[in-house]
């Protein structure tokens, strides 16, 4: 595959918006989440049998905001948002599919703040996967990088990366909200796939998945390999896993501590949802928990968007050879499906 001439030219003009790093320019201090959401509104059983209805508002408003790349779905009984992805085109994170996870978030976000004082928060848990049979995500998306590169934009190709660290950022804090975030794994995560799958709060994966950080025409994973390893494992196995290239089942992963729930193939979503009604009643102290672990264990923004502008200016210097070598690798892609 080649990068077409009207694609090129679209990118030479393109001056993709930063969305990620928009919200935060309005506050030198991101909230922490318990500064976001108060004890005090959280509400007793009967409370929440008393606010159906605005939940059925929420879940209205939620997934009738005519998203292109996401299939959302609300259930309010398990307090569950069901998420998959559906990417237009190559198995990958778009420009699109970036910028509406971020509207998402930001959709969450504002309507979590509106609630009503005292009002239950209608939802606990945000699980993501994948429509795409066999193939959870395959990183980035390689046509829009080639043709970035070529169009000598480094602009359009840096906020695209702030826009990944943005996603993966909000992810791991549970969007600043009381709010688990689960990954589904249901086929292959190469690469960015891989890295957006590090960034939740729990991780399930079938069996037969697989992962790994693919070694791509001098290209390095740019998008927070390194900063999730390196806290979950440590420094030193972080950088073999992600220069050795090699790519790790499901099985092994778990054994590593990568992945907290081993499912069988096709039981993903149920195991899913017993995890949830295992831990829901401890949900409170699960956001307590992953929040003191980013107090002991800093985690920011800054560090993320770091690494992506380092990773952005390295793209740029990539030769030809490289370049077509990507070409190959998005020839191939469409065909996984």
């Amino acid at each position: 595959m080649t990068v077409s001439g009207s694609l090129l030219a679209a990118v030479t003009k393109l001056n993709v918006a930063p969305a990620g790093r928009l919200a935060q320019a309005a506050a030198s201090k991101t909230p922490t989440q318990l500064e976001f959401w108060s004890p005090a509104n959280h509400a007793s059983a009967r409370e929440r049998g008393a606010v159906a209805q605005p939940r059925i508002g929420f879940a209205a408003g939620l997934t009738d905001a005519g998203y292109g790349e996401l299939d959302l779905t609300l259930t309010p009984r398990d307090e569950v948002i069901w998420c998959y992805m559906r990417p237009a085109g190559p198995p990958s994170f778009t420009p699109t599919l970036l910028r509406e996870l971020i509207s998402m978030r930001a959709t969450l976000q504002r309507m979590f703040a509106n609630l009503p004082p005292g009002e239950a928060a209608p939802i606990k848990y945000l699980v993501s996967g994948s429509r795409i049979p066999g193939i959870y995500n395959l990183g980035g998306d390689l046509g829009f990088f080639i043709a970035c590169i070529r169009a000598r934009n480094l602009e359009a190709l840096r906020n695209y990366a702030h826009d990944w660290a943005d996603v993966v950022y909000h992810m791991t804090v549970g969007f600043h909200l009381p709010l688990i975030t689960i990954g589904l794994v249901q086929g292959d995560a190469l690469g960015g796939g891989f890295e957006g799958a590090l960034s939740f709060n729990v991780l399930v994966a079938e069996k037969s998945a697989k992962f790994g950080l693919p070694v791509m025409s001098n290209l390095f994973p740019g998008m927070g390999a390194f900063s999730f390893l390196s806290r979950k494992l440590d420094a030193a196995r972080a950088q073999k896993m992600i220069l050795s290239g090699r790519i790790y089942s499901a099985a092994e992963l778990y054994d590593m501590g990568l992945i907290d729930v081993l499912a069988e193939d096709g039981c993903g979503e149920k195991a899913v949802r017993d995890y949830i009604a295992h831990h829901r009643r401890h949900h409170t102290v699960h956001c307590c928990i992953r929040d003191v672990g980013m107090r002991v264990n800093p985690f920011s923004l800054e560090e993320l968007l770091d690494i992506a502008d380092i990773w952005a200016e390295h793209a740029m210097r990539l030769e030809e050879s490289d370049l077509r070598y990507m070409e190959r690798l998005a020839s191939a892609q469409p065909r996984r499906i």
